[in-house]
């Protein structure tokens, strides 16, 4: 074949191939780092991480394909954070998400330049996370899980459970500063309510069995878990001692009531994650955490255990039932 020949073959060649093929670029694989309060496996085991994954693959991101989820647990560990915090910023991810407040204040302190999405935080500008919900500023957005209006509404659910109800034993990480308004809300809703409020301050795993011992001095009548990194990664300890003492209990998300606890109102976390994926998407895409205003509650579900309720000896009101977003029988 003449060079001119082979020209011409060349090009028709070309020419026939289709568009895509030649200005296809390679798929980039994304680093997503993932600090989350809790386990990997067994009693405790993190709930966070599915519906997050869920959300990403919703969106196109697939574990193995285009994306790579560096998670680290903490194990209900708040000290743990700086260090997995500094172990994802060396890896060089392309997006941090840090759920809890404590886990996104150790994702800040450890990075200016990686975005951050956080998740499951509480009073983002209080705790000095953000400048202001519509413009954060900084390399930081997220969720938040501030809505004051549940506290009250998840104290009046227990009183409609217990009619007679007075005494509302609250236990909660007063170590947490996100938790220190949450615990003011759930005081003005006891207040409204009629209800006493008796506070069980904890700080770590290490404080569960004083306080379990400090309850019992004086019977709890009922029972508010407040949840965060320590109360959602240990909450197996928190339903055993309601179950062993025969304490009503209502807590802040569904999976105490999923691991037998008797009753949760609050946000609906599964959606809550799925939408960190959506912050992580929009960055992936070009968009800068300063300009993207943090998200507040807007789905509540209330789910209640009768297999745990009929363990108590407790009856709970019809209306109450027809209420419930799931009865778990």
């Amino acid at each position: 074949m003449d060079r001119r020949a082979f020209l011409t073959a060349l090009g028709g060649g070309l020419l026939t191939t289709p568009l895509a093929a030649r200005a296809q670029p390679a798929t980039k694989t994304w680093r997503i780092g993932f600090l989350t309060s809790g386990f990997r496996e067994g009693a405790g085991a993190d709930v966070r991480i599915a519906p997050f994954s869920r959300g990403l693959r919703e969106l196109g991101y697939i574990e193995g394909r285009n994306v790579i989820l560096e998670t680290r647990y903490a194990e209900g560990r708040v000290e743990r954070f700086p260090a997995l915090a500094a172990e994802l910023v060396e890896l060089k991810v392309d997006v941090l998400v840090a759920t809890s407040t404590p886990g996104a204040l150790a994702a800040k302190r450890a990075t200016s330049t990686i975005p951050i999405v956080m998740a499951a935080v509480g009073e983002p500008v209080e705790v000095k996370l953000v400048e202001s919900l519509a413009h954060p500023g900084g390399n930081i957005t997220g969720l938040s899980i501030s809505a004051p209006q549940l506290a009250a509404k998840r104290l009046d659910l227990l009183k409609q459970a217990l009619p007679k109800l007075s005494r509302v034993t609250v236990l909660w990480n007063s170590a947490n500063q996100g938790m220190q308004a949450r615990f003011q809300e759930t005081q003005r809703g006891a207040n409204l309510l009629g209800v006493s409020i008796h506070s069980i301050a904890i700080q770590s795993l290490d404080d569960f069995d004083p306080a379990f011992g400090a309850m019992m001095k004086n019977r709890p009548e009922s029972l508010l878990v407040l949840a965060d990194t320590v109360t959602v990664a240990n909450r197996q300890r928190a339903i055993e001692f309601a179950a062993r003492n025969r304490v009503p209990a209502i807590y802040e998300v569904r999976a105490f009531v999923d691991d037998g606890g008797l009753m949760s109102y609050g946000i609906d976390m599964s959606d809550h994650y799925r939408q960190a994926a959506v912050y992580v998407d929009k960055i992936l895409k070009g968009a800068k955490p300063a300009d993207l205003p943090i998200e507040q509650p807007t789905k509540f579900e209330l789910i209640i255990n009768l297999k745990t309720a009929k363990a108590l000896g407790l009856t709970i009101p019809p209306s109450l039932l027809q209420r419930a977003d799931q009865v778990i029988e």
